[in-house]
């Protein structure tokens, strides 16, 4: 502690060394891209999905691409180096494991508002990007909390009942399928039947908010590929 009031207090050192009239800008802009950040992932994607395993990343993306950009970024490079980022990003999308698509839009909205928070000079008044961050957030939460609960969820399943699949049993099958796994089905699509092993593949629209821990056709695509 004396060794560091002493750099502070000794005049043979310049003191934009130690302290620089954007200080104050920086930790504004950086308290502001950590709260967009949190409040779209933790609020809205964790509530939402309940998926711990990217809560850590993008935040972490978030603040190093913050920094990145708002230390290292000039007038000059600014469109080129915001660019680049994204190029980089989408070439790599993380090559150990395959981001799903929805993980993957979260990705690019948490760089986005990284960048706009720490390029978006003085020629760009506060109040344009507070109101920026402030649709980003409105945004997202409309469309993950509100129509995204409309939204239904499809999954292909092997069923074994060929009794039912005639037209005027169609209410008695997805009584049978709500009966046996819990989805709340709102229609349904008969695919190939196999009259030799008595079954057939039912392509299923049910709500997913009903039963989240049941993964959609699109969510098995994303783990198997």
């Amino acid at each position: 502690m004396e060794l560091f009031m002493n750099l502070i207090t000794n005049q043979s050192i310049p003191t934009s060394i130690i302290v620089t009239d954007n200080i104050l800008e920086l930790l504004f802009r950086f308290a502001l891209n950590l709260f967009v950040t949190i409040f779209v992932i933790i609020f809205v994607y964790f509530r939402a999905t309940g998926k711990r395993s990217y809560v850590f990343t993008y935040i972490l993306i978030s603040t190093t691409i913050f920094f990145l950009c708002f230390l290292l970024g000039s007038i000059d490079l600014q469109l080129g180096f915001a660019l680049g980022l994204f190029a980089i990003f989408g070439i790599i999308r993380y090559r150990t494991d395959t981001i799903p698509i929805r993980e993957m839009t979260y990705l690019f909205l948490v760089i986005t508002i990284s960048v706009i928070n720490a390029l978006a000079r003085r020629e760009v008044s506060i109040g344009e990007i507070a109101f920026t961050n402030i649709a980003f957030m409105a945004t997202t939460w409309v469309m993950e909390r509100i129509w995204m609960t409309r939204h239904l969820a499809r999954r292909t399943i092997v069923y074994d009942r060929l009794d039912l699949i005639h037209p005027s049993k169609h209410k008695e099958l997805i009584e049978d399928i709500e009966n046996r796994t819990g989805m709340v089905v709102s229609k349904f699509k008969i695919g190939q039947i196999d009259l030799a092993k008595n079954s057939t593949r039912l392509i299923i629209f049910y709500k997913e908010n009903s039963t989240p821990n049941i993964l959609t056709d699109a969510e098995l695509n994303d783990k198997s590929s």
